[in-house]
């Protein structure tokens, strides 16, 4: 019996990373998964990765949830492919980086929209469903967004993430009548395809970053989709308004 069994999960950005980590972790558990990505090969491929190993997905790419349109087109076809909505992970996103006097608007504006409005939209298209089945929100979020950065200026980033973390929080409060619990992870330096370049790179910040982690390693993406898939259960039925680092210990060193 998985821990997950008969469960609607809906996760965004779903064609790599931590996307495709916990689409392919809440398959195993018996959910019905229904994913969305900007780029349909890859959201192809995790689909073909979750049906070889015998769990359920589907799929809708290409599609920008970080639109209104676009976050109420994919939930209404999504709870249809999957019966309703009972779990909802906030996981797509897409940064740019800068520091304050080089950052144009445009890219404060940009990371803004697919890191914190992409949460608001998808969410509010999924509540009325997550209400009708007392369901969870499960937040990406990033030790960025509760304190600052020594190795990459992350102004717009930690600013967007700090919002999701704060926007957790409030859902917490609003969810609770109805049964819904909102939490969040927040992943560290995390191994994906995004930042294989930058840890590959020698004269890059990768090693300073996994030096000042007591774990001394980055994260991988399972290690963020492990801590979803217990949000996500029955297991964390009393868990709301809460957020686990999953850092490998970074936020402890301050």
């Amino acid at each position: 019996m998985g821990r997950l069994d008969g469960k609607a999960v809906l996760v965004t950005g779903t064609g790599g990373g931590i996307g495709r980590a916990t689409a392919l972790v809440c398959a195993r558990e018996g959910a019905h998964v229904v994913g969305c990505d900007l780029h349909a090969a890859a959201s192809a491929e995790t689909v073909a990765l979750v049906r070889a190993a015998s769990g359920r997905m589907d799929a809708l790419a290409p599609l920008d949830v970080a639109t209104e349109d676009g976050a109420a087109a994919w939930v209404e076809a999504a709870a249809g492919l999957a019966g309703g909505v009972d779990v909802l992970v906030n996981n797509a996103s897409a940064i740019r980086f800068g520091a304050i006097d080089r950052l144009s608007y445009a890219d404060w504006r940009y990371t803004v929209t697919n890191e914190l409005d992409i949460v608001f939209l998808v969410t509010r298209a999924a509540w009325p469903h997550l209400a009708r089945s007392a369901g969870a929100i499960v937040n990406v979020g990033s030790i960025s967004g509760s304190r600052g950065a020594f190795f990459m200026p992350q102004n717009a980033h930690g600013a967007a993430k700090g919002g999701v973390l704060a926007l957790t929080r409030q859902l917490a409060v609003e969810g609770g009548p109805a049964g819904i619990r909102v939490n969040a992870v927040s992943p560290a330096m995390t191994e994906t395809p995004h930042t294989a370049p930058m840890l590959a790179d020698p004269d890059g910040p990768g090693a300073a970053i996994r030096e000042r982690t007591p774990l001394r390693r980055w994260g991988r993406p399972e290690d963020v989709a492990n801590a979803i898939l217990f949000l996500a259960s029955d297991e964390a039925s009393h868990v709301t308004g809460a957020n686990i680092p999953v850092d490998g210990g970074a936020a402890a060193v301050g």
